[in-house]
């Protein structure tokens, strides 16, 4: 796959642009660790099951079903939210990038318009890639609660874009429905040693590095 073919580029966010995965489980799991190992087990699980599904609905879902409590209250959804940022903002900034994403990024923006559309909080997710130093290569960043779905139409609503000119690079499936939704092109990343959540036939790539002229 040659990144030249495109006219736009959107970008998950963890595990595309960089190496949070491992630094989202632990807080999930940090979160919840009062409530024993069985819940932080089946906390994990859904975790890694569902990447790219916002924390929102991932908060929601355990309430109602691992600890069975009543639906949470704007502010008991904005506390969990709060301890989950102070859990994952600094260490997310401080992480590695994917191999190859930041020269792929460098080099398209000079070229095409380049987009993030993400799960993480929109607030956060800006905040994030402005103190990463790439805020300028990206013509837009969004993120949760907007639907991945809706960001990409909009993306492509607002920017002119030709779906099918466009390529989404993800790394959970909710990226890859998102991007047949939408109906533009979608690459799957898969880091090593890592189930792939991708139908056969997807393309998938272990890093970025193929993608950089």
């Amino acid at each position: 796959m040659n990144a030249m073919d495109w006219h736009a580029i959107i970008f998950d966010f963890d595990g595309v642009v960089v190496e949070s995965g491992e630094i989202k489980t632990q807080a999930f799991a940090e979160l919840y660790q009062a409530y024993g190992a069985e819940v932080v087990a089946a906390v994990v699980d859904y975790h890694t099951k569902n990447g790219g599904m916002s924390r929102y609905r991932k908060f929601h879902y355990f309430q109602q079903h691992l600890l069975h409590k009543p639906t949470l209250s704007t502010s008991e959804e904005q506390a969990l939210d709060q301890q989950f940022s102070k859990l994952v903002v600094e260490a997310v900034i401080a992480c590695k990038a994917v191999a190859g994403v930041e020269t792929l990024i460098k080099q398209q923006s000079a070229r095409i318009p380049l987009f993030v559309a993400s799960g993480t909080p929109e607030i956060e997710l800006k905040v994030i890639v402005e103190r990463r130093g790439l805020a300028s290569y990206f013509t837009d960043v969004r993120g949760a609660p907007t639907l991945k779905q809706t960001l990409i139409a909009e993306f492509l609503s607002t920017h002119s874009l030709i779906p099918e000119k466009v390529l989404m690079i993800g790394d959970a499936l909710v990226d890859y429905e998102s991007a047949q939704a939408n109906g533009i092109a979608f690459l799957g990343r898969v880091l090593p040693g890592d189930n792939n959540p991708f139908p056969a036939g997807v393309v998938t790539v272990s890093d970025l590095c193929s993608l950089v002229n």
